[in-house]
This record gives C-alpha cells, structure tokens and sequence, in this order.
C-alpha cells in the first residue's frame, strides 16, 4: 500500500468508523482489499475528521498547512525519506532535494487528491 492509500485509509476509516459506531482502527471486512480504499458513498468532511484527531492528539499539529504535522496526526512516518516517497507517488516534478519547496506542494496535492477521491477539503486547502 503506498502512502497516499495509507492517508486515505486513515482519513476515510476514521470516518466511517464515526459513523457507523467502530472504533477508528477497526480492521478491513472479509473480502475487502486493505491495498485500495474504497471511494465512500457520502463525501468524508476532512475538516471534521482531522479536527476529531486533532483535540485527541495531545500536541498542537498545524496538519492544514504541514505535511509533516498530517503525517504525524496520522500516525505516519514523517521523515524526508517518507516525504520524497509520497512525492513519488503523486508526481511531483520538482527536486526533492529542495524539502520546503516539496513540502508546501505535498500538503496541497494531498488534499486536492483527497478531494478528487471523495473528501470534503475546505476550501484554501487545496488549490
């Protein structure tokens, strides 16, 4: 599973789970490839979901505007070496040697990727 399935997993997951009553890391149902996450039915507000994961968080997060602080929100790796990885997988034609610059495009294709997957960005997220 790559990075970007892994941000949505835990983004749309922990919505369904809100919803339907289970809890946050319930597993997969049987049949249910964990590699690729289904579209949801409903779009998922992001806001809503990464505010809940927020408060629950313990440190302050700026997860809106930092790639770094989603992917620690999230409960994933945030290193260089994940970033350029996430880079890869979203096409990112810029150096990777250069993290701010990628850093600023990684948070904005995340949520713009999000959105065109079935989640509700505010707007100002992803442009």
């Amino acid at each position: 599973m790559g990075i970007f399935s892994t941000i949505m997993s835990k983004i749309f997951g922990h919505a369904e789970a809100a919803t339907t009553g289970a809890t946050a890391d319930a597993q997969p149902a049987a049949g249910t490839p964990a590699a690729a996450p289904a579209t949801p039915a409903a779009p998922v507000d992001v806001d809503a979901v990464l505010s809940d994961l927020a408060s629950k968080a313990g440190q302050p997060l700026n997860y809106k505007t930092s790639i770094v602080d989603l992917l620690k929100l999230l409960g994933l790796d945030s290193s260089l070496d994940a970033r350029k990885s996430l880079a890869g997988e979203l096409h990112y034609s810029g150096s990777t040697d250069d993290s701010a610059t990628m850093n600023v495009w990684l948070i904005k294709q995340v949520y713009a990727e999000l959105a065109k997957n079935g989640g509700k960005v505010p707007e100002g997220w992803a442009h």
